[in-house]
């Protein structure tokens, strides 16, 4: 169940209007690592875990947390549009909001399909997708992705706090990226407390068997590239961090030879090399 409360865990006032800005801070709300991706992602991880307790409790308590994000930077956007100047001296573009967009660069759809409000859409004007969402069930796979959305979302709000000097606006952005490093760090620790508890180790998933993989190959680094210097780092030799195998390195890989070309059923009508009548032949005693 989902209540709403009519208040805001942060200020979300803007000292003045700024349309131009308020296309640009479209990118944390609705880009690929904005707030409405993280709410989601959070919210279809607590409700697709499958044991109770602290983990899910959390899941459920960090996705509100960022719904309401949503909520502070919607507000925001809305006010840095209402009544936003387009700085521009021509009195034909100026009774024209939508031509003022184009010309100011602002978004045109905040203006035309929003009227002058906020949209579920990056800086560029593409749609948010739930395709960004990451939600596989195993929570150490999910809590590391977790980790990198709020690594991805600090440095993009970090970058937009220089972009401005409204300081309505770097005051949501202070607490928006404090509120980050929190998380990362929460991030960071619940990875390392689901397996100082047993629940799932690296590599991920732990249940499947390693002795059904490869093992001539799955701690060697594999050099695809001419640059010579990759060899010093310490995934190429020395412990692996999951304490399970020794790193070692080589250069290329191995390879072996290619298959030859597949030659389709000729209802497929693919260019197989064969005689061209005798596929037409071979296709007219197909009944279907």
């Amino acid at each position: 169940m989902f209540f709403h409360k009519q208040e805001l865990q942060h200020s979300a006032t803007p000292d003045a209007p700024d349309a131009v800005y308020a296309r640009k801070l479209q990118e944390v709300l609705g880009g690929q690592y904005g707030e409405i991706t993280i709410a989601m992602q959070y919210g279809f991880q607590a409700w697709n875990t499958h044991i109770p307790g602290k983990y899910r409790d959390m899941l459920f308590g960090i996705a509100a947390e960022e719904f309401g994000h949503v909520e502070m930077l919607a507000i925001m956007i809305s006010q840095l549009l209402e009544k936003a100047p387009v700085g521009l001296t021509d009195e034909a573009v100026q009774n024209d909001p939508v031509m003022a967009a184009v010309i100011g660069g602002t978004d045109v759809q905040q203006a035309i399909v929003a009227g002058a409000g906020a949209r579920p859409v990056d800086s560029m004007g593409n749609p948010w997708q739930g395709a960004f969402i990451t939600s596989s069930g195993n929570l150490l796979a999910d809590f590391t992705a977790n980790a990198n959305g709020e690594m991805q979302g600090r440095l993009q709000a970090a970058r937009l706090y220089h972009m401005t000097d409204d300081k309505g606006v770097q005051d949501l952005l202070s607490f928006l990226i404090a509120r980050d490093t929190m998380h990362q760090n929460q991030w960071l620790a619940a990875i390392q407390e689901l397996q100082d508890d047993g629940i799932e180790q690296f590599p991920v998933p732990s249940t499947f068997p390693q002795s059904k993989e490869d093992q001539t190959v799955n701690y060697q680094y594999l050099n695809f590239s001419d640059g010579a210097h990759a060899k010093e780092g310490s995934w190429a030799s020395g412990p692996t961090p999951d304490g399970k195998g020794e790193f070692s390195y080589h250069d290329g890989p191995t390879t072996t030879p290619m298959p030859a070309p597949t030659t389709p059923d000729e209802r497929f009508h693919g260019t197989t090399g064969k005689s061209p009548l005798l596929e037409k032949t071979k296709g007219a005693l197909h009944k279907g």
